[in-house]
């Protein structure tokens, strides 16, 4: 499967050099398109008080329609209505504002995150998961965080429904139903961990990653002991430096560059 790495939304927090992106997966396969979260949409742009709340005070999104996935995607030369699939890593309005930009498109989630979606527990969720977002009446496919391991992951589903070699992995903490999402690209894998780290800093050892993006991830954070479990995990995924596994996540601009250069 072919991949496209598309920034579906560039914001600046403070304190926060070279801001932060929102890291898309948009996939060929070979019934139509997948995309792998979805940024923020066209309709984020028309009503970000709406559709963003307060967050937007803070991580303060630019709103750019040029950067909408379904732009991105005419850009390309596809047809926005070959997007059948989302994934979602997460219910979070900067992954799931451009939802509404596909309504026919199944959307793909654990069970746990859209139960967190549509019921919210505490003031965090009631934040984090906009009710705008889901207006437009998604079709939500659910699944239970059960199935094989992957790469240590102890549970793991193939998405064989959208293509094989599509895997959600469940990885909750900083939302309540967070998944990894794993593309089989050819000639290696691609690792979305969505905002289970903010930036390569937490992982790499150089302790680079800005307070601003520590101390928000604690805040929002559904289970901070399973956050930092996630990044040991991941930590020694990134340590392992395996030449077939390529590990990005949903906001850190640095990885985002990487991914685009050539193989």
């Amino acid at each position: 499967m072919k991949v496209h790495h598309l920034n579906c939304g560039t914001m600046h927090p403070p304190a926060t050099p070279g801001g932060l992106v929102c890291h898309v997966l948009l996939v060929e396969t070979d019934h139509g398109l997948a995309l792998i979260d979805s940024g923020l949409g066209l309709r984020d742009a028309e009503q970000p008080i709406r559709r963003f709340g307060l967050a937007r005070c803070y991580v303060r999104p630019v709103f750019d329609p040029a950067e909408a996935a379904i732009n991105q995607i005419r850009q390309l030369g596809f047809d926005p209505c070959d997007v059948r699939h989302i994934v979602l890593t997460h219910f979070d309005a900067d992954h799931t504002g451009g939802l509404a930009d596909f309504p026919w498109a199944r959307v793909h989630l654990t069970d746990a995150e859209a139960l967190a979606a549509q019921h919210p527990g505490n003031l965090v969720e009631w934040q984090r998961y906009p009710r705008a977002h889901r207006e437009h009446g998604p079709d939500l496919v659910e699944y239970a965080p059960t199935g094989e391991s992957w790469r240590g992951f102890p549970s793991a589903r193939e998405l064989t429904e959208i293509a094989p070699g599509i895997v959600l992995i469940n990885l909750p903490g900083h939302s309540r139903g967070h998944a990894a999402i794993a593309v089989d690209a050819g000639s290696r894998w691609i690792l979305h961990a969505g905002d289970s780290f903010y930036h390569h800093g937490q992982l790499d050892g150089s302790r680079t990653a800005p307070l601003a993006l520590t101390a928000m991830e604690r805040l929002v954070a559904a289970d901070r002991s399973r956050v930092r479990a996630n990044h040991e995990r991941l930590t020694r995924l990134w340590s392992a430096a395996e030449p077939d596994l390529l590990l990005v996540n949903s906001h850190d601009p640095h990885l985002f560059e990487r991914a685009n250069q050539p193989v």
